[in-house]
């Protein structure tokens, strides 16, 4: 039993129904959809050795629990808790953004940011966390309370918060709606306490109302995709949001870094944002 299986002075015993590896993956498998027959199939295993696996009648080498995490989509920290609870060692780090080690990664994304001006641009860890933000994301937040600019900074409850940019997004219910969900979804997918904290933070917060002529631009722009419409200086600006992250991580830090770009989802967005560029 390695030393990092005896979390808090208890050792795990693998082979346990209750406490082992079993429950862990049974959980990661049924909220997956995927039966035990189609793991093993993916996985080129048995259903027989899938069930022993779970009721704990048989533990599983490193390797093949790892491949099994790979195919049921388990995020790296989740990665670690299932060799933890099999009786291995963790397979990947959880490095500090401060780390030296971190530095070109670090000016890698600040090279991104600053290229991406003058539109805004932001890196948000698994909890939403400001990690990282260029110039168009502080001309957004021009004008809030200093108390919600103080790090750390928080993208959803900045967005979200009554003295924060809800006032000034145009189509907040439906914004504040797709944001909920989008949280919805990540905490089905992962088990994690500080991103729940912050979802019933930010779905707690009292919603104004828009007002009958909240959503009439004048504009017959075609949007592909939900938009953020935000009122800055007498004028409405509009964005879609693309997100991005890291491929193949191996570090628990990097797989839970995200990349969110604001793209102008109109002619006069471009317009107005190419006069702020020096």
């Amino acid at each position: 039993m390695t030393t990092a299986a005896r979390a808090n002075g208890k050792a795990k015993d693998a082979r346990d129904p209750a406490t082992g590896v079993g429950p862990l993956l049974r959980g990661w498998r049924t909220r997956r959809r995927i039966s035990q027959l189609d793991l093993a199939l993916r996985a080129d295993s048995s259903a027989r050795h899938i069930s022993f696996v779970e009721t704990g009648r048989s533990r599983p080498s490193e390797e093949f629990l790892l491949r099994l995490a790979d195919h049921l989509d388990v995020p790296i920290r989740e990665r670690n808790d299932l060799l933890l609870a099999a009786g291995y060692a963790p397979r990947f780090t959880e490095t500090s953004m401060d780390d030296p080690a971190f530095e070109t990664l670090r000016e890698g994304m600040e090279r991104l940011l600053h290229g991406y001006e003058p539109y805004p641009a932001l890196v948000v860890d698994a909890s939403y966390t400001v990690v990282a933000a260029n110039r168009g994301i502080a001309m957004l937040m021009d004008g809030l309370p200093e108390h919600l600019q103080e790090p750390p900074l928080n993208a959803m409850r900045l967005t979200l918060h009554p003295e924060g940019l809800a006032p000034k997004i145009l189509n907040l219910r439906e914004w504040r709606g797709h944001l909920l969900h989008q949280m919805e979804r990540q905490i089905a997918l992962q088990r994690s306490d500080a991103l729940r904290a912050v979802y019933e933070e930010v779905a707690a917060y009292p919603v104004a109302d828009p007002g009958e002529d909240a959503f009439a631009d004048g504009t017959d722009v075609p949007y592909f995709a939900l938009p953020l419409r935000v009122r800055h200086e007498g004028r409405e600006l509009s964005f879609v949001s693309s997100i991005s992250t890291f491929n193949t991580p191996m570090d628990v830090t990097v797989a839970e870094l995200a990349i969110e770009t604001l793209l102008p989802a109109d002619p006069a967005t471009v317009k107005y944002l190419q006069t702020l560029t020096p």
